[in-house]
Order: structure tokens, then sequence, then C-alpha cells
């Protein structure tokens, strides 16, 4: 500095002291400063006052020397004790070569800097204000410095600082939000620690409506959540549980939107406390804003579905993430399966109404949980937009159906997230089926995949699905033309649909998408196609067939019409080229038809062959029955065609008896013979009125021939003693010896309502089948021969 310069109004000695490196010098021409600048107030002396401030300024404060800088910091800081109220007209010169000091690298100098500017605002109080930025900017920085000294000081300036932002009503919070945006992303604890302070401030103020600009600050406040340290993680915790309360009181100025994909993000964190938080707000925004969630569904599902298959470690989590689930699942109504076109015509009155009916279905549903105790959520605070807003909401549905699509293809994924997913399937299906048959073709494939899952639960969902697919009237008409998978992509499974034969086959009136299953009226053009690619699905997995075939079969009997199902099949076997999975099949149909009680009314209706109906079914099994010959009599038996029957018997004489065909003739005797409560068939009640009419010989000559025909083919088994005890339980005997023309018997009415059933060409057709499973056997012999003598050779 240079001794002969000029720095009037300031005398040679209060430069001298401020120039000195003890501090009480220093502090001394600091009051000589005050008492200088006091006179100026008095005498109204502004241009003198600023010259004091300039030189203070930019000769000592911002000077090359430390100890002037020093004394050039207690210098402004006494103007400014000395200015009083009247120091706010010259702030910007008072705060800004402190503010500079800030980044000195001498600690001592940084502390001193502190110390100034906490007399300056202190004395200025309200009329800092405009200047909070540079003073936030400033204190953001000395809150992370390494000297404990400056730290604490620039504590004692932020305590302050908060105080007056506290007593305000003028808070520039508009003009402060971009800085805390830049800010808030700071990886420094300290600094973390500092933003997070004034936030729970600036929430606390009543005048400040934090609110509005929360989606400007949460992807931070989450970032912070993750910190390291417990206290800071900890005070963030109450940061965001203060705004959810907040949001909560107020939800109809909060922008759920805006903050939706920012809580996407963090519902898939790796950290569980930010994971958790993130999915609580998930959970409230989704009850509180309603249908504004929507066009994020598929984002939610990303981050939620995987939550459901969590273990007990993160229990909090998956039942979160399970109310969120079933939320939003109820906020897809029928209406979104309206046309683009219509919505925005849509009268106001009417989405009002249509939403207490889904309330009170909320309520009733049994399937959906009870979030009462989960949150605080309120009928009576829930956010309802306006009708505008409600009209522009609309749902994402591609996206949802490759989110749930891809989850399905993912085999790493738990079973309550499959399940979820099989869920969500059908939910779309009952809600929107107009726009989901769009979707069915692509869906169709993992569909009937999942039928292979492990866990009964899942398939148990996916065969929901699937008869949802097949009965839908929806299916009707966005299904034409697809139901022999002809529009199927590559790698898809699918059988080729042949014409319908002449016999038994002709098409009923109907729509165009039902040409290509003329025997199943009641279900729509998918229907078939399933029937078609289930079979597929079991000849190309024995395993599946075998382990879960039965299964699949009698749950699907359950959900859609048994009479369709076990049609449609029959007419798909007859064309099946590989004979022997036909009879694979025909044998397990047989099975569950004579075994199941999910079968009782199919079963009864076979029984006495009154109707049309009933007589034409009879007829399709048969056809496809004949792949396997003990099925053909015993579908026989069930539907009391007992002379047919003898008559089949009697041709069993023609085939190969192989060791399969009696082990089946055995299982047949079992079958009649096993007791109602105690048999491997616990169900099996289907031969108890065959058992009964054995007591009627007169009328039932060709029961008991049909049965000796049995006997007499069986070895010397346990299934042929007791099919030869049975007979002998017979009374009388004697009355076996029935000629062919005896007297018109009660049979014989029976009779006449089968006159419709050309049964001698039934028995040519079983001939002809038999034949060809014949010539299959004999020509896998001749193969296997061959390989054994190329193998010698």
């Amino acid at each position: 500095m240079n001794p002969e310069k000029d720095f009037a109004p300031l005398t040679p000695g209060i430069v001298r002291a401020l120039n000195d490196k003890l501090y009480e010098k220093r502090k001394v021409a600091a009051l000589e400063i005050e008492k200088l600048v006091r006179e100026f107030v008095s005498q109204n002396s502004t241009a003198q006052i600023k010259h004091v401030i300039q030189i203070l300024s930019q000769e000592f404060a911002l000077s090359q020397h430390p100890h002037s800088r020093k004394g050039g910091l207690i210098g402004l800081a006494a103007c400014s004790i000395a200015l009083g109220k009247d120091s706010g007209l010259y702030l910007k010169e008072l705060i800004e070569p402190v503010l500079t000091c800030f980044n000195d690298s001498d600690s001592r100098l940084r502390y001193y800097a502190c110390e100034a500017l906490y007399n300056i605002v202190k004395v200025a109080r309200g009329s800092v204000l405009p200047h909070f930025n540079v003073l936030f900017d400033g204190l953001s920085k000395l809150a992370a410095d390494p000297d404990p000294n400056v730290k604490s000081g620039s504590e004692l300036l932020d305590r302050l600082l908060k105080d007056i932002v506290t007593e305000s009503n003028k808070f520039d919070l508009v003009g402060f939000i971009p800085l805390l945006r830049e800010r808030i992303y700071s990886n420094n604890q300290y600094a973390r620690q500092f933003i997070i302070s004034w936030i729970l401030v600036l929430e606390s103020v009543p005048d400040i409506n934090l609110l509005d600009y929360l989606p400007e600050i949460l992807d931070g406040l989450f970032q912070i959540l993750g910190d390291n340290s417990k206290e800071i993680r900890k005070m963030c915790e109450v940061a965001l549980g203060e705004f959810l309360k907040e949001i909560k009181k107020n939800p109809s100025s909060v922008k759920f939107a805006e903050m939706a994909n920012i809580l996407v993000i963090h519902c898939q964190a790796s950290d569980d406390l930010i994971q958790l938080t993130a999915m609580c707000w998930m959970r409230e925004f989704i009850q509180l804003a309603g249908r504004v969630m929507l066009p994020y569904s598929s984002g939610i599902l990303t981050a939620v579905l995987p939550c459901l298959s969590y273990d007990d470690r993160k229990k909090s989590i998956k039942e979160v993430a399970n109310v969120c689930n079933q939320s939003l699942m109820k906020l897809v109504t029928p209406e979104d399966d309206e046309n683009e076109v219509k919505q925005p015509t849509a009268a106001p009155q009417a989405e009002t109404d249509h939403d207490e009916p889904l309330s009170k279905q909320e309520m009733a549903s049994g399937d959906c949980l009870d979030v009462s105790n989960n949150s605080s959520f309120n009928s009576t605070n829930v956010f309802m937009p306006t009708s505008t807003e409600r009209i522009q909401v609309t749902l994402n549905l591609d996206g949802i159906v490759q989110v749930l699509d891809c989850h399905l293809h993912d085999s790493a994924i738990g079973m309550m997230t499959r399940i979820a997913v099989l869920k969500w399937l059908y939910h779309l299906y009952i809600k929107t089926p107009r726009k989901m048959f769009r979707h069915t073709d692509s869906l169709f494939p993992i569909l009937l995949k999942t039928l292979s899952d492990e866990s009964d639960e899942v398939i148990l969902k996916d065969l929901e699905v699937l008869a949802e697919i097949a009965s839908s009237p929806a299916g009707q008409t966005e299904g034409q033309g697809s139901c022999d998978g002809s529009e199927t992509q590559p790698g898809q499974l699918e059988l080729h649909v042949p014409a319908p034969t002449k016999t038994g086959q002709a098409g009923s009136p109907g729509s165009k998408g039902m040409e290509c299953s003329p025997s199943t009226p009641t279900m729509n053009s998918y229907f078939y196609k399933f029937m078609i690619n289930l079979l597929k699905r079991f000849s190309s997995e024995r395993k599946l067939l075998e382990m879960r075939g039965a299964f699949i079969i009698r749950q699907l009997c359950l959900l859609l019409n048994a009479e369709n199902i076990f049609h449609s099949m029959a007419d798909i076997l007859l064309r099946e080229e590989d004979l022997k999975f036909a009879s694979t099949m025909v044998h397990t149909l047989n099975t569950i038809l004579l075994t199941s009680s999910e079968l009782f009314q199919l079963r009864n209706q076979l029984k006495d062959l009154k109707t049309p109906e009933s007589r034409n079914l009879f007829c399709c099994l048969y056809r496809s029955w004949c792949h396997n010959p003990v099925t053909t009599v015993s579908l026989c038996f069930l539907t009391q065609n007992y002379k047919h029957a003898y008559d089949l018997i009697q041709k069993f004489g023609d085939l190969e008896v192989t060791v399969d065909f009696l082990i089946e003739v055995d299982k047949l005797v079992q079958l009649i013979e096993c007791p109602i409560f105690t048999c491997k068939f616990p169900f099996s009640i289907a031969f108890m009125h065959l058992r009964l009419q054995l007591l009627d010989v007169k009328n039932n000559p060709y029961l008991i021939k049909a049965l000796y025909g049995l006997l007499m083919l069986l070895p010397q088994s346990s299934a042929f003693q007791l099919l030869s005890h049975r007979l002998q339980c017979v009374p009388n005997p004697e009355l076996m010896q029935t000629a062919d023309g005896s007297k018109t018997s009660p049979a014989a009415k029976k009779s006449a309502a089968t006159t419709a059933i050309d049964y001698a060409e039934l028995l040519q057709h079983f001939e002809k089948v038999q034949n060809k499973h014949l010539q299959v056997r004999h020509q896998r012999a001749n193969r296997g021969e061959t390989l054994d003598r190329r193998a010698i050779l």
C-alpha cells in the first residue's frame, strides 16, 4: 500500500491502525471509522459515506496485503454499525468485498470475513433479503470449510440469516429456487447438511409455499437421502416427511405429474431407504392424484412389479409396493376402452358419476388390500382434478402391455411378480377388452409358455387370462381371420386348422370369426386357436401333459364351457397326425371326463343322449376316442350304449393286444370297481349307474355281455378277480341267455332316442382308426429293427 496516497476522509492514524498486524489496533481504528461515519450520517453526507466504503473496499478489503484485508473487513463492519438502518442503502458495496474474502486461502481471514458479514447482516436485517442468493452461495461454501473456527462462524451467520428469513414476508423464493436446485446436487456432506437445514426452515415458514417448487428439488432430496451420514439421512427423511404431510393437506396444489417420473426412478434405487421412501410417496401419489397418474403407469409398474417378489428382508418395501400395485389397478376403468376421439366430448358429469360406483366396487373388492392402516389416505382429502384435466388423462396401454410382456419373458422374476403381471393382464382384458385384443397376438405365445411354470398359482392366473381371451365378446371382431394362427410371428406355437369334415361338422350360422370352429358357438375366434395351441404344447412337452395336463384342462372346464372344450379338442385330435400323442391325449381327456367333479354336469348330459346336442357331442367324442379302444368302450359305458360297447369288445379280438392295451383294460375295471371314498379317483362316480343297472339283468343283457367280454380279455390278475366277483353278484344269471329277438324292453325305449346315431358307421370309423394305429406301430417296429441291424453291422 502506498503510504503517501491520500485516504481522506480517513486520517493517517486510522490508515496505519487498519494496516497493523495486531487485532486490538485494528479494532481501535474501526471505532474511529464508526464515529466518522456517524458524523457523515448526521450531516446526510451520502457522498462521503460512499467514499469511505469505497476506500475500505478497494484499498483495504481487496488489498494484496493480508493485514490490510483484515483491516478493511473490520472497517466495513464498523461502517454498517454506524449506518444502522440506513445500511440497506449501501449493502451491495458493503457485502461484495466481504464475500470475496470468503475465498481467501488464509483461514483467519475467512473467519474475519464471516465475522464482518455477521455484523453487517445483523444491522441490516430484512434489508439483506434482496442479496440473499449471494449470501446463500457464500455460506454454502463456508459450510464445507475445513477450518472449525470458520465453520463455527458460518453457523452463527447461518442462524442469523435463517431468523431474518423466518421473520420476513419479502423472501424471493422464485429467485432462490434455481440456486437451490443447483446446490442440492453437491456431494459434500456439510454442504448437503446446510441445504437440508435451509429446506426445513423454508418449509416451516407459513408465507413461503415451497411445495410449488418441489419438482425442482425432489430428485436432489432423494440423492441426499442416500448419503453415508446417518445424521444427514435422518434430516433428509424429516424434510421429505414434512413435504409429504403438506401434500396430503393440500393435494389440489400439488404438481403430481411433474414428480411422477422422479419417483419411478428412485423406486428402483438400490438403497433400501431411498426405495422405501420413494415407494411410500408413490403410494400416496396414486391414492391422492388418482387418474392423473395413469399416463405414468408403465414406469410405475416397471418399478413396482419386481418389488412384489422381495423376501422378508425387504418386507416393508414389498408391502408398500403391493398397495401401489392394487391402487394403480383400480384406476383403470371401462372408460379407458373408449375411442380417443370420443374423450374430449365426454360430459364432466358422466365422468364424475362414474367414479362413485368404482369406489364402491373398490370397497367391496375382497381381492384388494386394505390400505387404511398403511397410509393416512382419506377420502375427504382426495385430489379431484377438474373435468378438463380428467379428459386429458389417457391410459398408455401400449406401454403397460410392453412392460407386462417383458416381465413375463424374464425367467428371473419371482412368482409373486408373475402372478401380479397375470392379474394385470386379466384386469386389462376385463376393463379395456377392445384395446387389449390389439395386443393378443403378441401376448398369446408367452401366455401359452407360462402354462409350463412351476407354480400352480401362476398357472391358475394364466388360465384365467387365456380363458378371458377365449370367451370375451371383443375377441369376436378383433380376432377375425387369425384363429388359424396364420398371422402369428415366427417362432410362435401354432397348429394347422383343417377344413371341417362332412359328418357332424356343418357350420352353424354365426359370425365370420367362428368359421374355423363351428362346434364352439359360445366362444370367440380365439377359443379354437387356444385349443389348437394348447394341444400343440402338450404334444411338444409331454412332461407338461403328464404332470399338469389334467390340472390345466380341469381348470379350463371351470373357467369356460366344458362341452366346448371337449368338443373342440376332440375335433382337433380327430385330425392329429401323431397317432401316439392322439391316443395319449384321448386317454387323458377320458380320465378327466370320468373322474373330475368339475365335469359332473357334462357326464349327466352324456348319460341319456336325449337331446340333439348331447348326441352330437357323443359322436364327436367317439370319433376321437377311437384313437384308444378302451377309452371308446368307457365312453359307451358312460353313455349307456351297452350294445355298442359289446360290439366294440367283439372287435378287440381283431386288434393287436399289447401290454399297454391290457393295462388300459385293467385301469377301466379298477375305475368301474373303485369305492367312492377310498379309490385313487376320489370323484369317480361315473359308473355308479352302471353297477346299479346290473340288478336289471333282463333289460341290460349287453351290459353284462360287455363286462364278461372285458373279463375274458384280462389275464388272471387282481382286476380279473374284482370283475369276476362283481359278475358273480349279478342275480339270476340264467336270464343272461337272452335271444336277440326278445321282447321290447325299457332299454329299447332309450334306443329310440338314439336312432339319429349311426352306430354301424361309428364302428367302421373305429376299425379305420385302429388300422391306422396298427400300421404306424408296424412302421415304427420296422424302423427299430433296421436300426438294430445297422448297429450290429
